[in-house]
């Protein structure tokens, strides 16, 4: 009775600030406690998270290395276990990934030459690898997506990393989603003849105050007639806003990270952030070092860093995972590979992030702008497909053929003559002359 009463005088006396101060050790004690009684901890936590909310990672380019490695001679391995590379099916299983945004990406040198024979390719290669594999499961809507986490499935979307893969066409666009592709960034190291890049790699296609033309509104909106998720990682700024005003379907930045916190070009600025907001998209955080701490080393604080900047601008709901694995040289320590995804969940819980908020980041987000981007397809469905084409001025290509008859006069003088020749009647007799001489020899 004393020792209650000796308590109670003591609580009374105890200045407020200190009294909290104690109360949030105990806290802290009793759920240590709990947990060493009862066995959960905080990986149990995250493991217990992303088993019910497993992840949609929005940028893996292992097509890539399969063709710098293997030439996409999927014969020669086994998915389950790929050596030089971050991604196999083991290690998407071991950091609870349910879906794979698989890009297809061919390389800018190529834009005026093959870009369309490699692209396809690439998309064969990812469509072998996901319907060859059982663990594997190629989806183009999102209730394939969402019936593919029930079937325990990994889901295999297929992206096109760089409009140059389409060589300012739309038909070649409408056909490559008819082979399931399901999102296109608009450029990726290079401009294309209708959309700016963030990058100043190459000098090709420099416009003043145009970064998206006429024919890249077109693309945009036949796009969003597709279905297709329209991509902004690797557009400049300028492109990015412009989309943003034009598109009716919300749009991503399948891997890219904020500029407050690391102000590489490749990052998106927060005034950037705002546009996304209002057109309800998502922005996938990459874990390239050099996006997350300006440097070539980095820890997953720093990526964590970039998620609460994120968070506290345009809040969780906008916010995803698109880590660039296999298209990035450098990664966080802790963050290696895609079987270490849960460090990451981890870290964000121990940031005071919510199970709602982290079940939003891990997929919840991601479903709602596919679906919405459906719903839009289905708005526009009575549109009939653009028939736009691009000038061939503005396209610039000097591979592309105009389909015309050739002109003989135009003709360099070697073919010119060789089509005279042939047409000649002279030639003809002479031709008719050495058949009747080689038919008579060869009957004696």
């Amino acid at each position: 009775m004393r020792s209650t009463r000796r308590f109670l005088t003591t609580w009374q006396n105890m200045p407020s600030s200190r009294f909290w101060m104690m109360s949030l050790r105990h806290l802290v004690v009793v759920s240590s406690l709990c947990s060493l009684i009862f066995g959960y901890s905080e990986r149990d936590r995250v493991h217990d998270l992303m088993s019910r909310y497993p992840l949609i990672d929005g940028h893996n380019d292992l097509a890539l290395q399969l063709r710098k490695l293997h030439d996409n001679r999927l014969s020669q391995i086994d998915l389950h276990n790929v050596s030089k590379v971050a991604t196999d099916i083991t290690r998407l299983q071991a950091g609870h990934v349910q879906a794979q945004m698989f890009a297809v990406y061919v390389m800018c040198g190529a834009q005026e030459k093959d870009a369309v024979r490699l692209t396809l390719e690439q998309i064969d290669v990812v469509r072998r690898m996901c319907t060859e594999y059982q663990d594997f499961e190629l989806v183009t809507s999102a209730p394939e997506l969402k019936n593919s986490e029930l079937r325990r499935k990994i889901a295999c979307l297929i992206s096109i990393e760089g409009g140059h893969s389409i060589d300012s066409s739309l038909p070649a666009l409408r056909m490559f989603y008819q082979l399931g592709v399901r999102s296109m960034a608009l450029t990726h190291t290079c401009n294309t003849p209708w959309a700016e890049s963030s990058s100043k790699l190459y000098n090709v296609y420099q416009r003043q105050k145009d970064s998206l033309t006429r024919f890249g509104k077109a693309v945009v909106e036949e796009m969003n007639r597709l279905g297709m998720i329209v991509d902004l990682s690797h557009t400049s700024w300028g492109t990015a806003s412009a989309v943003l005003k034009h598109s009716k379907a919300p749009v991503i930045f399948s891997h890219s990270s904020s500029y407050a916190i690391c102000d590489h070009g490749r990052n998106v600025p927060d005034k950037l952030l705002h546009e996304l907001k209002k057109n309800r998209g998502l922005i996938m955080v990459n874990l390239h070092s050099n996006f997350i701490s300006c440097r070539d080393e980095a820890n997953i604080s720093h990526v964590a860093d970039h998620f609460d900047h994120i968070k506290r601008v345009i809040g969780a709901e906008s916010i995803g995972i698109g880590a660039d694995f296999e298209g990035a040289v450098s990664f966080p320590q802790g963050l290696e590979d895609v079987s270490k995804y849960p460090a990451l969940i981890q870290e964000l819980l121990q940031r005071n992030w919510t199970e709602d908020e982290l079940a939003d980041v891990l997929r919840r987000n991601f479903l709602r702008v596919f679906e919405e981007v459906e719903r839009v397809r289905d708005q526009l469905s009575v549109n009939r497909p653009s028939e736009i084409q691009i000038p061939v001025a503005e396209a610039q290509n000097p591979c592309r053929m105009v389909l015309r008859p050739p002109n003989l006069r135009e003709l360099p003088s070697d073919q010119s003559s060789s089509s005279r020749a042939h047409q000649s009647p002279e030639a003809l007799l002479i031709l008719a002359t050495v058949l009747l001489l080689s038919s008579l020899f060869m009957i004696e």
